[in-house]
């Protein structure tokens, strides 16, 4: 029976390799279709991992280690580059994906997320400088819109009671906005090598903890397995395929429908009832981001 799981895994993953690599040259509506895409995945990864008993850096060595058999297994890269933008962008990487898992277990999931995607304030401020793309005004509208958005849907469970959790999530969100540049940065280049990097840099930091604390637990190494191939792996092949066809911006906006997820995820698996803010939030979101693509369909139309 474990046979025919991996079996079909390995299966799913073949044809979705075929499909991504039929489609070298992305346009702009199917790139943001896979940022939207990877933000779904990612979303699954805050009630999953409260739901893993093991340790923080346990969880995070072995989802990083998995991930990166994944993407190597679906990328096949005959060398990995170590440019100075690759190692930062793997250094960010790690220093995101390693605070995630602290924060989601020394503070709330609403902490985290709400923290967390203050991202997108950091690539605005430093998108110009760094890439040379111009944040405008309909950029920082936006953001402004999420934000308020964001605030709707966690600003009552917000607690500061946890500290270290709170900075744990900062520090993500400062991570999540490194990564993103670095990785627009090698929009000419292989993006997906300083996500090889970073999660194998994760593995080999987690690795003393996760020889000294690891169970052999089914439950968890389930729920660890699905984290390294669909939450981080299949999530950031598509990231890193997408990141070169957007801008910085769009790259850290479009995957915000994660926190609308997560509450309806919250409510499937732990029956946790959304509240009248989490709706309200939760729309302001998506209109900012429907607004986005509108403001992106008519830049192309006026190219044209």
């Amino acid at each position: 029976m474990a046979e025919g799981f991996f079996f079909d895994i390995e299966l799913r993953l073949k044809i979705f390799e075929n499909n991504y690599n039929s489609k070298s040259n992305l346009t702009k509506s199917s790139a943001i279709t896979l940022l939207i895409s990877a933000g779904i995945l990612w979303s699954t990864g805050g009630f999953m991992v409260k739901m893993i008993v093991w340790p923080p850096l346990v969880i995070a060595g072995i989802r990083s280690g998995i991930c990166a058999l994944v993407i190597i297994l679906f990328d096949k890269p005959k060398h990995l580059t170590f440019g100075k933008y690759t190692i930062g962008g793997a250094i960010c990487y790690t220093i995101m994906v390693i605070s995630f898992i602290l924060a989601n277990k020394l503070t709330s999931s609403a902490n985290v997320i709400l923290i967390q995607y203050t991202a997108p304030i950091y690539v605005a401020i430093f998108s110009f400088s760094f890439l040379g793309e111009k944040s405008t005004k309909v950029d920082w509208t936006i953001i402004i819109i999420v934000l308020c958005g964001l605030a709707l849907c966690f600003f009552n469970e917000l607690s500061f009671k946890n500290l270290s959790g709170n900075i744990f999530a900062l520090v993500a969100g400062f991570g999540f906005a490194g990564t993103t540049l670095f990785l627009r940065k090698q929009k000419n280049g292989r993006p997906v090598d300083s996500v090889i990097l970073g999660n194998i840099l994760t593995f080999m930091i987690c690795l003393p903890f996760i020889l000294q604390d690891i169970t052999f637990d089914f439950t968890p190494w389930v729920r660890v397995i699905y984290l390294g191939i669909f939450q981080l792996g299949i999530a950031y092949i598509l990231y890193t395929k997408a990141i070169k066809h957007v801008s910085a911006i769009d790259a850290i906006i479009y995957p915000v429908i994660e926190p609308i997820c997560n509450p309806l995820l919250a409510y499937v698996f732990l029956g946790e009832l959304m509240t009248k803010d989490i709706l309200i939030g939760g729309l302001l979101i998506i209109l900012g981001i429907v607004f986005r693509g509108i403001i992106d369909l008519k830049n192309k139309e006026a190219l044209v």
